[in-house]
């Protein structure tokens, strides 16, 4: 689903990579979960994680890569 212009303008207006905050997980896959900082879902890849995450669950994460052009952001353990 594509990102809305304005949840993704607010998010580049104020987070860049290496921002730590804390985000909530919303979604659990095979390979990592996706966590929602404001309005938008960004990815956090299993292998990066000690432990596995779980949804419902708020984690203190680093935007660790964002993709301005695909709308798109990775995040680490902060």
């Amino acid at each position: 689903m594509p990102v809305p212009d304005e949840a993704w303008s607010a998010f580049a207006a104020r987070f860049t990579v290496g921002s730590v905050v804390h985000g909530d997980v919303v979604s659990v896959v095979p390979f990592g979960a996706f966590v929602r900082i404001g309005e938008v879902d960004g990815f956090a890849p299993a292998r990066e994680w000690p432990t596995p995450l779980e949804e419902g669950t708020v984690v203190p994460v680093r935007i660790a890569a964002i993709d301005a052009e695909a709308r798109r952001f990775a995040v680490h353990p902060a």
